[in-house]
């Protein structure tokens, strides 16, 4: 993700392959776009930034032993843009340890914004505000038979907390409430649950092909239910591997349209995409263009001799940034980034409708 002249070294892990492959690259795409303008430009006070990414497989453990190397070997200033929540929380104590800033986790799990977790800049709104609003909206639409499936990760427990509140507050329960094992998961006997229960909606709080796998188990025990996911799966390769079942599935945003030009950050990543040759811009790429705003932004503070201590002080110092129609502010007692959440339809075209 860089340039051989490099001075400022930034770490990623995250899974290039294996279940969020396509999401982590698009993600890692949009920031790309971003740090590669920057760089043309000669770089943050004079230096180009150069992202050391490692494929961790989306693996807990691997996830881990990355940010270590990264960390204690390769001596990079800051980690960014890591995928998942267990993979995310296990790398917490080396952050700690060595006073390294992670920016903008590719996950909105409440436990990396409550307690305030002091090394942790999260960018993207909380998976639990996005189950809220999509339950509420199935509410308003007069759904009151919403079946739930999560995967048995921290992640999938804090979405079901979203959702329950969401739920809750439309004085409705879920008639299924189903875990399944995160690493190998058997849909037959959740879908079927869900089509004796009639459910209306499925709500599933899950990585990518584990969702795919839900709908098919879903369409063969019968049930036409309204699907719905959260934005961890808002990238162009999920709706591809979700094949001829994408139509219609509801995905939950925490960034505006990817194709709506009223927001300047929008359209900055749509121009730079376009000067690439790099297609389309996902939700996904928007996650990560918005999130080496904040990186840059972080670097630039930390001024022309930045070491870690520095970088964290500079991202504490961010007040209402205003990163193209959406302002992001920190404090020691608040890490939390963006609060925005939406919903969008896949549409007959393969494409996130709003």
């Amino acid at each position: 993700m860089g340039s051989a002249q490099a001075q400022l070294l930034i770490g990623q892990t995250a899974g290039f392959s294996g279940q969020v492959a396509s999401g982590v690259q698009e993600t890692s795409d949009g920031a790309k776009l971003y740090i590669d303008m920057v760089n043309a430009k000669g770089g943050v006070n004079g230096q180009k930034i150069e992202v050391i990414s490692l494929d961790d497989k989306f693996d807990p453990k691997t996830a881990a032993e990355n940010a270590r190397q990264l960390i204690e070997e390769k001596n990079v200033l800051a980690m960014f843009l890591t995928r998942g929540t267990p993979h995310t929380e296990g790398i917490i104590p080396l952050l700690d340890k060595h006073g390294v800033a992670l920016v903008a986790p590719s996950t909105g799990a409440m436990v990396l914004h409550q307690p305030v977790r002091k090394n942790i800049f999260n960018v993207r709104a909380t998976y639990q505000r996005e189950a809220e609003k999509a339950m509420t909206h199935l509410a308003s639409m007069g759904i009151s038979r919403v079946a739930v499936f999560y995967s048995d990760d921290s992640f999938g427990a804090d979405g079901v907390l979203g959702a329950q509140k969401g739920l809750a507050a439309a004085k409705l329960q879920p008639v299924v409430l189903e875990k399944f094992d995160r690493a190998k998961p058997d849909f037959a006997p959740l879908a079927a649950k869900a089509a004796k229960a009639d459910a209306q909606a499925v709500l599933m709080i899950a990585s990518g092909t584990s969702v795919v796998e839900g709908v098919n188990a879903l369409r063969t025990a019968g049930s036409a239910a309204q699907i719905v996911t959260l934005s961890n799966n808002a990238s162009s390769g999920f709706i591809k591997s979700l094949g001829a079942n994408a139509r219609g599935v509801i995905v939950t945003q925490v960034f505006p349209n990817e194709r709506g030009a009223n927001y300047p950050m929008v359209k900055e990543a749509q121009e730079l995409a376009k000067a690439k040759g790099a297609g389309e811009v996902s939700p996904a790429m928007l996650e990560g263009f918005a999130a080496a705003k904040v990186l840059v932004e972080g670097l630039r503070r930390a001024g022309p001799k930045p070491d870690r201590a520095k970088i964290h002080a500079a991202l504490e110092s961010i007040r209402k940034f205003d990163i193209g129609g959406l302002e992001v502010s920190y404090s020691p007692e608040d890490h939390t980034g963006l609060d925005f959440a939406d919903l969008s339809i896949i549409g007959t075209d393969g494409r996130f409708r709003r």
